[in-house]
Order: C-alpha cells, then sequence, then structure tokens
C-alpha cells in the first residue's frame, strides 16, 4: 500500500478542521465573549497503530477505510464542562461535514473513568481526482478530563493495555478527582470569566 498516498486526505481534514475550529474561537474573542474552545490539536494516526488496530479487529486491509474511524483526530479543549455541550451544538449546526455518530463518555463515563465527547463525522475533501468523503473522530473534553486520558494512554502504552490492578484503581480515583474539580470549576464560572474579561480589557 501507498500509505502517503493514502494518508494524505486524512491529513488534509486535520488541518482544515483545526483551522476552521481555531476561527471559530478567534470569532468569540473578536466579540470579547467566552471562547467555549481553549484550544484545538489533531493528528493523523501512526501506520503502525494502523496496522495493530487493524490486527486487533481483525479488518482487512482494504477495509480501514470504512472501518477506522479515528485515523484523523481532532480534539477541543475546553474550559467548563457545559462549554463541551455549546460546541456539540455548534457542530451540529454545521453543514460543512455530516455527523454519523456521537458518543456522550460524559454522562456515562467508560469504567476506566475516562470522560470525553466523541463525534463520528465524514469531511468531504476535495482531491485532485475529485470529492472523497474522510472518517474522522472529534473529541471534545475539558482541561482536566485532558489531562487524565493523555496520563492513562501512557500508562496504557507502557503495559500494553494491561495496567496494574492497583495502578488502575488510583487512575480511577484520579478520574474522579479531575471530574469534581471540573464541578467546582463550572460553579465558579462566572467569577472566572469575568476576572478573563478584565484580564483581556488590560
Amino acid at each position: 500500500m501507498n500509505w502517503e498516498a493514502f494518508l494524505a486526505p486524512y491529513k488534509q481534514v486535520v488541518e482544515e478542521l483545526k483551522v476552521k475550529l481555531r476561527g471559530t474561537r478567534s470569532q468569540f474573542e473578536y466579540q470579547s465573549s467566552h471562547s467555549p474552545i481553549e484550544f484545538v490539536t489533531g493528528r493523523v494516526k501512526p501506520i503502525p497503530s494502523i496496522l495493530e488496530k487493524a490486527k486487533d479487529r481483525d479488518i482487512p486491509l482494504d477495509n480501514i477505510e470504512k472501518e477506522i474511524y479515528d485515523i484523523a483526530g481532532v480534539r477541543v479543549v475546553c474550559q467548563f464542562v457545559d462549554d463541551i455541550y455549546t460546541i456539540v451544538n455548534m457542530l451540529r449546526k454545521r453543514d460543512d461535514f455530516t455527523i454519523l455518530e456521537e458518543k456522550d463518555y460524559i454522562t456515562k463515563k467508560k469504567e476506566s473513568g475516562y470522560r470525553s465527547y466523541h463525534m463520528i463525522i465524514e469531511y468531504p475533501v476535495e482531491m485532485v481526482q475529485g470529492r472523497k468523503l474522510i472518517l474522522t473522530e472529534i473529541q471534545i473534553r475539558t482541561l482536566a478530563m485532558n489531562f487524565w486520558a493523555t496520563n492513562e494512554h501512557s500508562l496504557n502504552y507502557k503495559y500494553k493495555g494491561s495496567i496494574p490492578k492497583e495502578v488502575k484503581a488510583r487512575l480511577q480515583r484520579a478520574a474522579e478527582a479531575a471530574f469534581k474539580l471540573d464541578e467546582e470549576m463550572s460553579k465558579i464560572k462566572h467569577e472566572i470569566q469575568e476576572a478573563q474579561r478584565i484580564f483581556h480589557r488590560k
């Protein structure tokens, strides 16, 4: 397989979505209102990870385009939990892609303690040969959820998906502490936003 040619449209999707979502963030700032978007990152899954996922799920190489939906991934990180739903509603109104599936791991967290909001979208990319629809995953989470998930990902990588029981228990406690932090911050959200507005006016 020519991986460079195969991954080119995925790279394009990630770049385009990053530009669009960062543009949305700037628009909020121009209006001097609170931006629900703190920052945006994106990546294309590395080839070894794609192959590993295909192998784990028994997906033939010919089918990875249709069956692996997170080859292109964009992450939107926010300050507050309700910002996540503001972004979700904003994305639902867009007409430059189609939402295929939504998974709310915030109201229904994973057993590990993982919390995030996932959207699987179909994004049209203009190629030389014509338009191509690319499956892409958008993850929306708070700074606290992102901090936890980044560390859990590293531990999963270290222990090859079999995190020791004691470490797993600590991770679950940390996930609850991170969510408690989000809840407490939400209670003083208006004070924080007012402070930020004063700071930006300076």
